[in-house]
């Protein structure tokens, strides 16, 4: 077996559309706990959610009841069930590129 790396995709296995009035509302990751240290995410900050059309930050909740190399998302737009996605921190040290420069 092959070691898991930050990079690897995850299936989504679940999407959720929230509705107004909803008590939880808005773009959320579902993941398992072994996917989420592999990726040094922790419960309640925000990732990067990659998908095949496009990407979005979303809050990340890890749960139990998702199975490993698996994902639920909540809100996300740009991904289907059964598609892969990528599941990314936020690299919050490495200055980007200036808007002036």
């Amino acid at each position: 077996m092959k070691p898991r790396t930050r990079n690897t995709e995850l299936r989504v296995v679940e999407l959720i559309a929230s509705r107004r009035g909803d008590a939880e509302r808005g773009p959320a990751v579902f993941l398992n706990p072994e996917d989420a240290t592999v990726r040094l995410l922790t419960d309640g900050e925000l990732a990067w959610v990659y998908g095949p059309r496009r990407h979005e930050l979303a809050t990340v909740h890890v749960h139990d009841g998702v199975r490993v190399g698996d994902v639920v998302l909540r809100d996300i737009l740009g991904a289907s069930p059964s598609e892969s996605v990528r599941v990314t921190k936020p690299d919050l040290d490495t200055r980007g590129r200036s808007v002036l420069a």
